[in-house]
């Protein structure tokens, strides 16, 4: 493997040209706001090395890619029962649909999509109060990025809360079917704060290493999951971590990832290292433009696939 770090500087210097691609998620007021022409990228190795360039060092508000982390406590408080609640296929559709949802009588194709993560919210909130479902995941991502600095951007939640009313529908219509046990607004109370998680693309490297290690992490020596579970989450992520545009993400680069509307992407190579990546500009079904384009690169350059070279 040649140096990553020369990679990355290649790749920051091949798309600083195009800066600014892409349109910020601007129905979520707090988001609109992000300045587009911003890149960062970092990668954490399974040998505890963390290699950056560009704006891998600003914060910002990972929205979706929570999903992955929620996923996680969710699984490690009930196991495969999960999977009554919610399906594991691709969906197809938009990331908010709600058609789908009323096809298939309120059970979420898969926990990416909104729908499917609003009821692992929902487990999670299992036996606590709103905010200490919130605490729960604060702990949980501080402990896996080993990073106690990490917060959520209640600015960005207050945002997500006063306009969020496709996922409140998605939160009744899941309610109406029984698959949502808490009242709708301590669930979603949940869901935005977990979405407006903010963190820098060093932090997240280092917080998805526990996936590309086995379910270890390979820094702290702390055990996360076992070694089939993170095998099961990387599946996930590989099928539906970039709602419809998830096969395309697949075919072009290859790895597991997951995408949030903030502009981010985590991906992982899995025995080999954990990459996130941040362009606030979206293409048109929701991911990251450059993000995607970056990791096409890493990819190409350095051989990492799931497919093989």
């Amino acid at each position: 493997m040649s140096d990553l770090q020369a990679i990355l500087d290649s790749i920051h210097t091949e798309l600083l040209p195009r800066l600014g691609e892409g349109k910020v998620a601007d129905y979520i007021p707090e988001l609109a706001k992000v300045d587009p022409n911003q890149f960062g990228m970092a990668i954490a190795t399974v040998d505890g090395n963390v290699r950056s360039v560009g704006d891998a060092d600003i914060p910002f508000s990972i929205q979706s890619i929570s999903k992955v982390f929620m996923l996680t406590l969710a699984l490690g408080k009930v196991g495969e029962s999960l999977w009554k609640r919610v399906g594991r296929e691709p969906s197809g559709t938009a990331f908010n649909s709600i058609v789908q949802l009323e096809r298939e009588e309120g059970i979420p194709r898969n926990p990416f999509i909104n729908a499917g993560a609003i009821a692992v919210s929902d487990i999670v909130l299992s036996g606590h109060a709103p905010r200490e479902a919130i605490g729960e995941l604060l702990r949980f991502v501080r402990y896996v990025a080993d990073d106690e600095s990490i917060t959520i951007d209640d600015k960005v939640a207050r945002s997500e809360t006063q306009t969020g009313f496709r996922n409140i529908a998605l939160a009744n219509f899941m309610r109406a079917y029984g698959n949502l046990d808490h009242p709708v607004e301590h669930v979603l109370g949940v869901y935005f704060h977990q979405c407006a998680l903010s963190m820098t693309c060093e932090q997240l490297a280092k917080a998805g290493l526990y996936l590309a290690a086995r379910g270890t992490n390979p820094i702290t020596g702390h055990s996360v999951v076992s070694p089939k579970r993170a095998r099961r989450i990387n599946a996930l992520m590989l099928t539906c971590g970039h709602y419809d545009g998830s096969g395309d993400f697949a075919y072009h680069v290859g790895l597991p990832g997951k995408s949030g509307v903030g502009g981010g992407i985590l991906a992982v190579a899995p025995g080999i290292g954990s990459i996130a990546v941040w362009s606030p500009g979206l293409n048109k079904v929701g991911n990251s433009q450059l993000g995607a384009v970056a990791l096409e690169m890493l990819a190409a350059r350095t051989g990492w696939s799931v497919f093989g070279d």
